[in-house]
C-alpha cells in the first residue's frame, strides 16, 4: 500500500487525524523509505545501471576479449567480481538494498564468463564457441559454466539474500533446461522441442516460485523474478505450440484466464499481462479465421466487454464479504500469503 501525502491530506479532512500528526507520518515514511524496488526515477537510475553493467559482461560481450586469453579472461572476470562485492559490502553497510543486490547480482552473472576464461586457459574447451554465443546457442558444453553460475548464486543470495539474486538463478536454470534437451536431442533440438521444453520448464518455475512465496511470506519477496521468468517461459512455450484443433485453442484461451485469476488472486501482474495478451490472440484468431465474415462478432464481443465491466461493479459492491468468505476456507499460509500481498 502506497501512502501519499495527497492520501495524508483526506485523512486529515475526514477527521481521522490531525494535520500534525499528518506532518509527523510523512516525514517519518519520507525518512524511511522502502527497502523494495519502486517506481521512481532514483530506482530506474539503480536498475538501469545495474543492467547495463550486467549485460555488457553478458548479452553485449564482444569478440575483443578472446584476444586477453582464457587465463586474461579469468583475470578480469576475478577483478570486476572483487570490486563488485566490495560495492555490494559498502552500499550494505550505508543502507542502500537495492544497488547492493544489483552489485552482487553482477558478480553471479559474471560467473559464466570466469568459468570459459579457465577453460580456455587449461584447454579443455571442446570447440572453437565463443562465449558470447553462450545467450545464443544451445549446446551441451555450456553446462559446466551453468552449473558453476547455479554454485555461486546460491552462496551469494545466502550470503546477502536480495530479491534480485533470483535473476541470474532463474535465468541460468532456464538455459541449462535448454541445453539438457540438447544432449538428450543427441544435437540442437528443434523448435517444437524447445516449445516443449520451455512450457513444462515454466510451469515447474511458477509452482515453485508459488512455494517461494508461501515461505517467504513475511519477507522479502523472493518469489517476484521467479514468477517473471516461470510465466515467460511457461507462456512462451505454449503460445508457440501448434494445433488444427478449435478446441486446443479455445483450451488455451481459458488457460489465459485462469492466469489473469491467479494474478489478480496473487497480486501478481506478470500473470494478469500474458493472461490479457493471450487473451487477444485468442480472439484475434476467432476474428480472423473463425468469424471472418460475421458481421453479429463484434457486436457479441461489445457486449461481452461491457457485461464484465458491470461484472467489475458488482465485484467492487461485494468485495469485502466474497474476500472474506473465499478466505475462510483457505489453508492458513495461503490466507496469510493473500492478506501480505493485499496490504
Amino acid at each position: 500500500m502506497k501512502i501519499t501525502k495527497k492520501n495524508l491530506d483526506a485523512a486529515v479532512q475526514e477527521n481521522i487525524i490531525s494535520s500534525e500528526q499528518a506532518e509527523k507520518l510523512f516525514l517519518f515514511l519520507k525518512d524511511n523509505p522502502s527497502s523494495g524496488p519502486r517506481f521512481d526515477f532514483t530506482h530506474v537510475l539503480y536498475y538501469l545501471g545495474g543492467l547495463i553493467a550486467i549485460n555488457a559482461m553478458t548479452l553485449f560481450m564482444t569478440l575483443g576479449w578472446e584476444m586477453f586469453g582464457g587465463w586474461g579472461i579469468l583475470a578480469m572476470s576475478l577483478a570486476y567480481a572483487v570490486l563488485a562485492l566490495k560495492l555490494t559490502h559498502t552500499f550494505q553497510q550505508k543502507g542502500y538494498p537495492v544497488p547492493a543486490g544489483i552489485c552482487a547480482t553482477f558478480v553471479v552473472a559474471l560467473t559464466p564468463l570466469a568459468i570459459y576464461g579457465l577453460q580456455q586457459g587449461l584447454g579443455i574447451w571442446p570447440d572453437d564457441t565463443a562465449y558470447r554465443e553462450y545467450h545464443r546457442l544451445i549446446k551441451w558444453h555450456w553446462l559446466y559454466m551453468e552449473l558453476g553460475t547455479l554454485a555461486v548464486g546460491v552462496i551469494v543470495a545466502w550470503k546477502y539474500k536480495y530479491p534480485f539474486l533470483i535473476m541470474p538463478i532463474a535465468v541460468t536454470l532456464w538455459y541449462m533446461s535448454m541445453d539438457i534437451a540438447a544432449m538428450l536431442a543427441a544435437g540442437s533440438p528443434d523448435f517444437e522441442l524447445r516449445a516443449i521444453v520451455s512450457m513444462y520448464f515454466g510451469l515447474a518455475f511458477v509452482c515453485l516460485a508459488f512455494w517461494v512465496d508461501i515461505r517467504a511470506r513475511n519477507t522479502a519477496d523472493y518469489a517476484f523474478w521467479l514468477y517473471i521468468f516461470g510465466v515467460m517461459t511457461f507462456w512462451g512455450g505454449m503460445t508457440l505450440q501448434y494445433s488444427d484443433s478449435e478446441l486446443a485453442k479455445f483450451f488455451y484461451f481459458c488457460i489465459n484466464i485462469f492466469m489473469l485469476g491467479i494474478g489478480v488472486a496473487l497480486v501478481r501482474r506478470v500473470f494478469v499481462v500474458f493472461g490479457a495478451i493471450g487473451c487477444c490472440i485468442y480472439l484475434g484468431h476467432l476474428a480472423y479465421r473463425v468469424f471472418e465474415d460475421s458481421w453479429l462478432f463484434p457486436i457479441m464481443l461489445t457486449v461481452l466487454g461491457f457485461t464484465i465491466i458491470y461484472l467489475g461493479v458488482l465485484w467492487q459492491k461485494n468485495e469485502p464479504r466474497i474476500t472474506t468468505k473465499m478466505h475462510s476456507v483457505l489453508p492458513l499460509p495461503l490466507r496469510e500469503l493473500l492478506e501480505a500481498r493485499s496490504r
